[in-house]
């Protein structure tokens, strides 16, 4: 199925079974991902308060944004209140290699993360959703190892999943299946099928991402990419850029994201555990 008809369909099952609440959603099109894009920046040390940034723009003030330091690193999180201490936590990272201007790993994931808080900003969920932009994945799943550690053993409960969105920009979604538990993968073919879009898993080796932190403390996790067979070509190198990325990749991505977290909040905190 081409991405255009995958989109019309995931914006069609999204808006028929949004359950959040009947308030009206900002809209987000093709147009609005391109201009979230352009507010991706080059140098590393600036992308924190590019993150910043993008998140006032979809409705945040600087009340919501908290920075938490581990040592050497920062991860922003913005949390969103639910009717129960029960949590999902929703991420992407924002640093990247030297090379590049990491547009696609992971600008792309950023604008997925800062929609998906628009989009439930100013409606109740049942759970208490935390969005985090992770830094210095690159350097080895940094951010995300320190926050997953920072969790007492006595209150990982509360954390019902995790969802992480690493580089789009090619195609449909698709799960990286070494990096993602297989309950929660399945609940995505399950979603897949029900929108009837192209659903892929796959193990790709010597790769890793945010989710795999959280699958150390058996807390139930799952990794969102939208990368074709021939992304080695452009990840962690110069080619990673702007004009490079397929924003109808990324809008899927984010229409199937919402799809998901709306599907993900109602189910029981431990609908996904072993």
């Amino acid at each position: 199925m081409r991405l255009k008809a995958a989109l019309m369909l995931l914006v069609a099952i999204s808006l028929r079974t949004f359950s959040f609440s009947q308030t009206t959603r900002p809209e987000v099109t093709e147009e609005s991902i391109k201009a979230d894009m352009l507010l991706h920046v080059c140098k590393n040390g600036d992308r924190l308060e590019a993150v910043k940034g993008l998140f006032k723009k979809m409705g945040a003030v600087d009340a919501d944004l908290k920075v938490d330091k581990f040592d050497s690193v920062e991860n922003l999180v913005i949390v969103k209140k639910g009717k129960t201490e029960e949590m999902i936590v929703v991420g992407a990272h924002y640093d990247k290699v030297s090379n590049g201007c990491g547009a696609i790993d992971n600008w792309t994931g950023i604008v997925i993360l800062a929609n998906l808080f628009q989009s439930i900003l100013n409606v109740p969920t049942d759970k208490t959703i935390v969005f985090v932009a992770f830094g210095k994945e690159e350097l080895g799943l940094i951010g995300a190892t320190a926050m997953a550690k920072s969790i007492p053993k006595e209150k990982r409960w509360q954390y019902c999943s995790m969802i992480n969105f690493d580089s789009f920009g090619f195609t449909y979604p698709q799960v990286l299946s070494n990096s993602s538990s297989s309950k929660m993968t399945a609940f995505a073919k399950e979603l897949a099928l029900e929108v009837k879009m192209s659903f892929r898993e796959a193990s790709v080796s010597g790769a890793d991402a945010d989710s795999s932190a959280f699958l150390s403390k058996e807390i139930p996790a799952i990794t969102f990419h939208g990368l074709s067979s021939n992304w080695s070509q452009y990840l962690h190198s110069t080619r990673d850029k702007l004009e490079n990325v397929n924003h109808k990749s990324v809008l899927v991505g984010y229409n199937f994201a919402e799809l998901y977290l709306t599907r993900l909040d109602l189910k029981p905190c431990n609908a996904f555990r072993k």
